[in-house]
């Protein structure tokens, strides 16, 4: 593998860290369930099997719905620094960002790589936000938040209006 595609690679994962991450983490836990299942399977424990498969199923759709949020993210980071170049720095750019932890982090790396990532932390940090909040605010509030439209949309498709 080339440096450059190593370095590309990396902005990838420093703009949506904890999507990577939990996509990662995920992804290794189906394999581990599904390592399992099989292990039941050719011993005969059928139901078993099954009862992994399914758990196996979920944790890779886990994985599938992080990745898709981390390519969101790394998209998101390309567009917050397109308007970091456009019209400089302005906390309206960062507003509608401060909500979820994936989306303060695609921010604050654009707001690096345009050299504004001082000012973007600092102004997080004075809405409240620290390295612990790792929920989005709508899912603190509401659980059930992941399965509404609106916050899929809002969270698969940036810069789109969500209705809610």
């Amino acid at each position: 593998m080339s440096i450059v595609r190593l370095s590309q690679s990396l902005r990838f994962v420093r703009a949506a860290p904890w999507p990577y991450f939990t996509g990662f983490a995920s992804l290794l836990l189906a394999l581990g369930l599904k390592s399992a299942g099989l292990a039941h399977w050719s011993g005969g424990d059928i139901s078993q099997a099954v009862l992994f498969a399914c758990w196996g199923g979920g944790w890779l759709v886990v994985a599938l719905f992080a990745m898709a949020d981390a390519v969101s993210r790394h998209r998101e980071c390309e567009r917050i620094k397109r308007m970091f170049r456009k019209y400089g720095y302005s906390e309206r750019i960062l507003e509608p960002l401060a909500r979820s932890r994936c989306q303060r982090d695609a921010a604050i790396f654009a707001a690096d790589e345009v050299g504004y990532g001082d000012v973007a932390r600092c102004y997080f940090v004075e809405l409240g936000y620290r390295w612990y909040h790792i929920l989005p605010d709508l899912v603190v509030r509401n659980p059930f938040a992941f399965l509404r439209p609106s916050f899929l949309r809002a969270s698969f498709l940036p810069g789109k209006k969500a209705r809610t």
